[in-house]
């Protein structure tokens, strides 16, 4: 078993910055790689990024170098900086994890960039 749970979102104006963090706990020293999508209503939910152990990183074409993610195991953590914020990333921001084939979701943070 995996939680997830996920803080720092909030209300900014565009081309502000947020940082998004999720804390891990449960089984987590077999977990390998740690995610942020996010979802709009009426829509799928998509990859904004995704950390491997290793540093391999991986980001949503929309991003174009505005976010980072990043870890700190010692703590658990998972965290999304994001800057230069549009009104377009206005979304629910969820942290993802797998652990033995489960797919673990956090309950999700919600961003809201005004014009």
């Amino acid at each position: 078993q995996v939680q997830l749970e996920e803080s720092g979102g909030g209300m900014v104006q565009a081309g502000g910055s947020l940082r998004l963090s999720c804390v891990a706990s449960g089984n987590v020293f077999d977990i390998s790689a740690f995610g942020w999508y996010r979802q709009v209503p009426g829509k799928e939910r998509e990859l904004v990024a995704r950390l491997v152990n290793g540093g391999t990183t991986q980001y949503g074409d929309f991003v174009k170098g505005r976010f980072t993610i990043s870890n700190d195991n010692a703590k658990n953590f998972v965290y999304l900086q994001m800057d230069r914020l549009r009104p377009e990333d206005t979304a629910v921001y969820y942290c993802d994890t797998w652990y033995r084939g489960t797919h673990y979701w956090g309950q999700g943070t919600q961003v809201t960039v005004s014009s």
